[in-house]
Formats: structure tokens, C-alpha cells, sequence
């Protein structure tokens, strides 16, 4: 395979030679095998592009280059030209789980504009540049049932394999069939079944090997249960419905309560309320050892008094999972804890939010204080959820 590069006022032209048609396997992009073929793509670039209005924190310097990519081919085409000429790659989608350094990026940064929503009976796929809240609202239209709870988490349906999404009881892993990607490793656009992307709590084999795989499209086998939820199954969101856990809801009226769930939260994107200027949950809940939990519960009596009890949600496997949002508050960060421009949302404890004006060295300062809070108070050390560019906590 040979690459061969141009360029116009158009944007950037990727046209890839092979002498047995385009380079891939199994679902790549254009047929296999045959005379040799021509692929030729067009995607916009830009310079020195800034990458800011590119996130949720709206924070981050620019990127040496910037491509955006509407087809998986353009993608797959994108991903080849950097992977041959040794140029770092920087993967963008909906831009709320990253935090990008203030010097930028010194490389191309690849945003998936991607769009395809197909959905056959309870069988849908989706584009890996697909809005996700977009997506959740049509399925629920729909009348089925699977994701409902995971409406107005903000970002594109390519990450969700990525973090194994996951709110108010619901996980993606619960519905994913199988997840399309090119694989950088073997330069080939593959098809991984569930049972082999490693799925857990916000991990996966996506998260583990960032490097390898470029998400394309995402299958979810989802029930159609005649308009109603899946089973309730987040205390939060039953008490606000008024049901007993495991009960089902109308699917319209699930969604419609976790949105106002999230809303009061500052879990919905919203130009106008800095508290949803940030990347949702800043830090993973932690997940403990029964040993290292009864170790935590002590030091929760000595600082707290021995009748306070921390969050315990066993997890089935010998660990325990807490609340990074009570372990953040305990440890004297309450709503709206900061000075600066970056500060804690006023509406949720795990967010960290720019309330305008702010740098990622403002954000980075905020998270490293409450992080070395929570160790000194409870011997916890957070690990953050978004993903870090140029910088690290």
C-alpha cells in the first residue's frame, strides 16, 4: 500500500494503492480483493486550530492541525496518514471527557464528525460521531427500552465503549452487541464482539489500549418492552418516579426524569449555567478492597464520629464501591468550594467546572487539591475520569 497526500483550499486529499484493493479486513471501508483501486477522500483541516470550543470545559491551547472527518473512511484515511508519517494523533468526538493542556496539542487532532443512526427492530447502530443524548431521545421515541437512563450524558456514541458509560443504573455494556473499529495495530477495520471489549465499571479494552483501536460505529441489541423502561434499578431515579426498584416506567418518563436528575445537577450541557462547563463527574467512584474498605471506615469514625457510615455498595467480587462525591465533601470541598475561575459546581460535589476565563493549570490546581484533601482525610486517592492531554494530575 502506497499513501499519497494532497492539498487544496478544499482541505486535505488521502488517496491510498494497493495492488488488491483497499488495505483492511473484515468491514473496512470499500470492497476487498480485486484489481487495484483508488480511494479518494476529502476532509477540512485547519491549522494551528484551537481545541477549546471543542470540549465541555471550553479550556485547552490549539492543535497543530486539525481534521474533521465525516465518513469512517475519511477517519480510517485520517488515522493511516498519521500512523505512516510517525505524526502524534489526538482522537476528538463530543469533547466532554477530555482535558487538554494549555499549550495544546503538538499534533493532529482528529475530530469524528461521523453521523448514522440505523435502527432495524430492537437492533440499533450508531455512528461513532452520533450525538448521544440525540440517539437516546429517537430509541426512547421509539418505544425501546435499554438506554433511557443514559439520557443527557453529553458527548458522541463512539466514547461510550470507550468509558463503559454509565448512569442511574444503567451501563452501555449492558447493551452493546459489538463495537466497529479500525485496529492501528493491524491496519484493519475489525468487529469485537461484547464479550471481548473487557467491559467494567467506566473501563474497557478501548480505555486500556487507547492507542490501538479508533471506534467507528456501536451496536446495541435493545427491548422492545411496549414503550416501557428497563427495570428501575437506581434508588434515586425510583424515588423520583415514585416506584419500587425494579419496577418498569413508561421509557418516555424515565428519560424525561433522569434529564431533570441531571439538570439539577448541572449534568446538562447549557451555555448559559457554568456548572455544566465541565466534563460531568471529574473523578471515578472508588472501588475498594474489603480489607482497604474497613480501613477507610476507620478513619471515616475518627474524623467523623463512630455512628457516620460511608456509602457501601458491594460490588459481588470482594470490593466495595464509595462515593467520590461524599468523600469530596466529607474531606471539606462542599458546592462551590474555590476562589479562582475554576471552582467545584455549585449544583454536584464531583464536578469541577470554568466558570469562565479559567486555564487548564487553573482546573489542573483545583483537582490536585481535592485530590491530596481526600488522601490526607481518608487515605483515598481519586483517579480522575477524563481523559488528560499535555498534562496529568
Amino acid at each position: 500500500m502506497s499513501l499519497r497526500l494532497s492539498v487544496s483550499p478544499r482541505g486535505i486529499s488521502f488517496r491510498e494503492e494497493t495492488e488488491e484493493g483497499p488495505t483492511g479486513g473484515r468491514g473496512s471501508p470499500g470492497p476487498a480483493g480485486g484489481a487495484a483501486r483508488h480511494t479518494l477522500v476529502c476532509v477540512l483541516v485547519l491549522h494551528d486550530a484551537p481545541l477549546a470550543p471543542l470540549t465541555t470545559f471550553r479550556l485547552g491551547g490549539p492543535a497543530d492541525r486539525l481534521i474533521t472527518a465525516t465518513t469512517d473512511a475519511e477517519v480510517v484515511a485520517a488515522v493511516r496518514e498519521a500512523d505512516a508519517s510517525g505524526t502524534p494523533l489526538l482522537l476528538i468526538g463530543g469533547g466532554s471527557n477530555l482535558v487538554i493542556g494549555d499549550k495544546g496539542f503538538a499534533g493532529t487532532a482528529l475530530r469524528i464528525a461521523t453521523t448514522g443512526f440505523a435502527l432495524d427492530g430492537t437492533t440499533l447502530e450508531l455512528a461513532a460521531g452520533e450525538v448521544w443524548t440525540d440517539a437516546v431521545e429517537r430509541t426512547v421515541a421509539a418505544g425501546l427500552a435499554g438506554i433511557e437512563c443514559l439520557a443527557g450524558i453529553p458527548g458522541s456514541a463512539g466514547a461510550t465503549p470507550i468509558q463503559n458509560v454509565g448512569a442511574y443504573g444503567q451501563e452501555v455494556s449492558q447493551t452493546i452487541t459489538e463495537v466497529v473499529a479500525y485496529d492501528r495495530k493491524t491496519d484493519e477495520t475489525v468487529t469485537i464482539p461484547n464479550a471481548e471489549c473487557a467491559f467494567s465499571y467506566r473501563h474497557s479494552r478501548f480505555k486500556a489500549d487507547p492507542d490501538r483501536f479508533v471506534v467507528l460505529r456501536v451496536r446495541f441489541a435493545l427491548e422492545d418492552a411496549d414503550g416501557m423502561s428497563a427495570p428501575i434499578r437506581y434508588a434515586e431515579t425510583a424515588r423520583a418516579l415514585g416506584v419500587e426498584a425494579g419496577e418498569r416506567v413508561p421509557a418516555a418518563a424515565a428519560r424525561e426524569t433522569v434529564l431533570k436528575l441531571r439538570a439539577g445537577k448541572g449534568m446538562v450541557l447549557d451555555a448559559e449555567d457554568h456548572d455544566s462547563w465541565s466534563a460531568g463527574s471529574f473523578f471515578t467512584n472508588p472501588i475498594l478492597t474489603e480489607e482497604e474498605f474497613a480501613a477507610f471506615h476507620a478513619r471515616v469514625a475518627d474524623r467523623l464520629g463512630p455512628d457516620t457510615a460511608p456509602p457501601a455498595f458491594p460490588t459481588g467480587d470482594g470490593h466495595v464501591k464509595t462515593s467520590a462525591a461524599w468523600l469530596i465533601d466529607k474531606a471539606g470541598f462542599p458546592k462551590g468550594y474555590g476562589q479562582g475561575p475554576a471552582r467545584i459546581s455549585t449544583k454536584h460535589t464531583l464536578a469541577l467546572t470554568n466558570r469562565g476565563g479559567a486555564t487548564t493549570e487553573d482546573l489542573l490546581t483545583l483537582a490536585r487539591e481535592v485530590v491530596a484533601g481526600v488522601r490526607d482525610a481518608f487515605g483515598i486517592t481519586l483517579v480522575n475520569e477524563p481523559v488528560t492531554v499535555g498534562v496529568s494530575l
